[in-house]
């Protein structure tokens, strides 16, 4: 019996020093880009780098490229483990480039050529400073909202602050508890700092909202992906696709610019698609 005794509460302790380095720690687990080195990048040819400020002081590496007269922007948002050149060089290329698009892509507070330490709160705040950049220097261009997941979260967070053109989200969650409980399902829900409840934001608005997720994503599986889509309503389309959290990135792009370019308005001519 003493024995047992001793055994459960050698538990108890394990349990407790476990919930305290998690607790303690969550951060660094949620945003790994600004806490540990990151590839080197390539710089983007076309794409400059600019420098945003944020409502609460920071300052923040972004890529720019404006958008032809009459044509949207695209404000994007990377994953915990990223960084914006990705993004940049996406979306000045391919159907993006052809119909004319711009893109702002901010790295998060914390992360390589940011200022501050990431959280829920301060990325929020770090997408609004991109919105008002973007809208600042393409005045009048509509914003497409774009996030991977971390980013996806972002990128609904600023969506229910502002009216973008859409929400283009690949691999979202619909909570980060939720997300959590999959992966930590003894860790309570309550340790939890930062919760993106983008389930909740995303019952706002009325622009579309269009979903790409993998179906074989260990990181986001797809039910959370889909429950989001279900939390967006009837405005959401959710295309369930082959590949993990990474290989669906830019499978859904064609669709996604004709969508998004069918709500600009009939100003945005390219040169790039008048030459096709």
């Amino acid at each position: 019996m003493r024995l047992l005794i001793g055994l459960a509460l050698a538990a108890i302790l394990f349990y407790g020093l476990a919930l305290v380095v998690l607790g303690l720690n969550q951060r660094r687990l949620l945003y790994p880009g600004a806490y540990r080195p990151l590839p080197a990048v390539v710089p983007v040819p076309g794409v400059a780098a600019v420098t945003l400020v944020t409502e609460d002081g920071e300052t923040l590496h972004a890529l720019w490229k404006p958008p032809e007269p009459g044509c949207g922007v695209i404000v994007s948002f990377h994953g915990n483990g990223s960084r914006p050149e990705p993004q940049g060089a996406r979306f000045t290329d391919g159907p993006w480039h052809r119909g004319g698009w711009g893109v702002l892509a901010p790295a998060y507070r914390g992360y390589p050529g940011s200022t501050g330490h990431p959280s829920e709160t301060g990325l929020i705040h770090d997408g609004m400073a991109a919105v008002a950049a973007a809208a600042a220097r393409a005045p009048g261009a509509p914003i497409l909202l774009h996030g991977h997941s971390l980013g996806a979260a972002v990128a609904v967070a600023v969506g229910a602050r502002t009216a973008p053109l859409g929400l283009y989200l690949e691999a979202p969650f619909d909570s980060m508890s939720h997300a959590v409980r999959l992966h930590v399902p003894l860790a309570p829900t309550w340790l939890l700092r930062d919760t993106y409840r983008s389930d909740l934001r995303i019952r706002t608005g009325t622009a579309p909202v269009l979903i790409v997720q993998g179906r074989d994503d260990p990181v986001v599986p797809a039910k959370l992906a889909v429950a989001l889509a279900a939390a967006a309503g009837p405005r959401a389309r959710i295309e369930l696709v082959s590949g993990d959290h990474v290989s669906i990135l830019g499978v859904g792009d064609r669709a996604a610019e004709a969508l998004f370019r069918s709500r600009l308005a009939r100003g945005c001519a390219p040169a790039a698609q008048s030459e096709r």
